[in-house]
């Protein structure tokens, strides 16, 4: 006897505010997942950021980060320095783990926008040891067919494989539709997974609900192992969807500031290395720790 594939549908739709960010006038931030790790786990918060900044006054710095991943989709512009930068369409996996500093500044007239998420990773991963890993765009698996792009750049999905590492098992695709254009993609049906559309808009399952820019749709999900079905179409102006998916871990998780731990006491102590000096800086990973795809 046959089972029964999952159909994806929408099950909560959002549409979270855009607000003044904290790198000043020129920074709208809209929190797209916030304080609802619950139901959202692994993804523990993503970020919409857009910068506009028309001056030279640097912003930004650095600052230290332990117990999950960065996971950071440049979607327009170019952020970074000399030492590393992002162009659009670039893409990056940091593993905070035991701990890293690392630097965001800009000091120069720049306009980006960013989805960044934090990422919890597998209790025994907790403390695994940092490693950066970038994928530029040009090295993006992708498939380009009858008004359909597909850029896979984590995971696996419509025959893709990208090279990320993952300790959390992780899809994210940037999938563009022509207006009308379907595709029927495949998902283990346990992943908790998200659509966030970046420009337009898209139909989402066969009943085809709308799903329009800067909102967030959750999908449904199964407790069971096998596959489900995500049907997306292209809405009247085409649009440009970021699919998440990702396996839950299913553990309680203690978040303050910029570190994520099991426990309160483990907070404490990562507050105590990063004032001791404790705490490397990214610049300084070997390269056995540093991946270009």
């Amino acid at each position: 006897m046959e089972t029964s594939i999952l159909k994806r549908k929408l099950v909560n739709i959002k549409s979270p505010a855009a607000h003044r960010g904290f790198l000043g006038p020129d920074h709208t931030a809209r929190a797209v997942i916030q304080n609802e790790f619950k139901d959202s786990d692994p993804f523990i918060i993503l970020m919409d950021d857009f910068l506009d900044k028309k001056d030279t006054e640097p912003v930004g710095g650095p600052h230290p980060h332990a117990g999950f991943e960065t996971v950071s989709l440049l979607l327009e512009g170019e952020i970074g320095d000399d030492a590393h930068s992002m162009q659009a369409g670039d893409f990056q996996i940091m593993t905070a783990g035991s701990g890293i500093v690392h630097t965001e500044s800009i000091e120069k007239e720049s306009r980006m926008r960013l989805l960044q998420m934090w990422l919890n990773l597998p209790k025994k991963d907790r403390w695994a040891t940092p490693r950066v890993q970038d994928i530029a765009l040009g090295s993006v698996p992708k498939i380009i067919d009858n008004g359909l792009e597909i850029r896979l750049y984590s995971g696996e999905l419509a025959g893709l494989k990208s090279p990320i590492q993952n300790h959390t098992p992780l899809i994210v695709a940037e999938i563009h539709l022509q207006p009308g254009v379907e595709t029927r993609q495949q998902l283990n049906a346990s992943y908790n997974a998200f659509l966030y559309v970046v420009e337009g808009s898209v139909e989402v399952g066969d009943a085809r609900e709308t799903l329009t820019e800067n909102q967030i749709g959750w999908l449904s999900k199964s407790t069971d192992a096998g596959e489900s079905e995500l049907v997306l179409t292209g809405g009247s102006s085409g649009g440009k969807v970021v699919l998440y998916a990702a396996e839950p871990q299913n553990h309680p998780i203690v978040s303050y500031g910029p570190f994520i731990a099991d426990r309160e006491d483990e907070i404490k102590d990562l507050y105590r290395d990063f004032r001791q000096g404790k705490i490397g800086h990214v610049s300084e990973l070997p390269a056995a720790q540093r991946f270009s795809y």
